[in-house]
């Protein structure tokens, strides 16, 4: 009943309302990725939710709390220092994403270069033979 719906928002604007929030509560068990995690933890919002794909693959012990009851990660969750979360948040910048992709391009080059030097010496051992 104490609940306020803002409405819409972006930028500096929403960023406010992440870094004014004791805990940003994450109710969901079906949304797979979870970006709002990270913008919370980006303005150093300690994060509550569900131990279920999306937050698992986000959250720390020191950035998030998890349990199958929403109002015991709550509770864990307000014990936990901003700067830790905005530690984790950062781990999801740009630059972050970009070096991430471009590793894995880099990975599969090194597959590719193994791949096709694998073929090429199969044709010339079954040419020779």
């Amino acid at each position: 009943p104490h609940a306020h719906f803002a409405g819409r928002k972006s930028g500096r604007e929403l960023a406010g309302y992440y870094a004014g929030a004791d805990v940003f509560i994450f109710p969901s068990k079906t949304d797979t990725f979870g970006l709002v995690i990270i913008e919370a933890l980006a303005c150093g919002t300690p994060v509550a939710a569900f131990p279920v794909t999306g937050p698992i693959d986000i959250l720390t012990p020191e950035s998030g709390a998890m349990d199958m009851d929403l109002n015991t990660a709550i509770q864990r969750a307000l014990k936990l220092n901003p700067a830790d979360c905005i530690a984790r948040g950062g781990q999801y910048s740009w630059s972050a994403s970009a070096n991430q992709f471009l590793s894995g391009l880099a990975s599969q080059e090194r597959w590719l270069d193994c791949h096709m030097s694998r073929r090429i010496l199969a044709k010339a051992i079954f040419a020779r033979v």
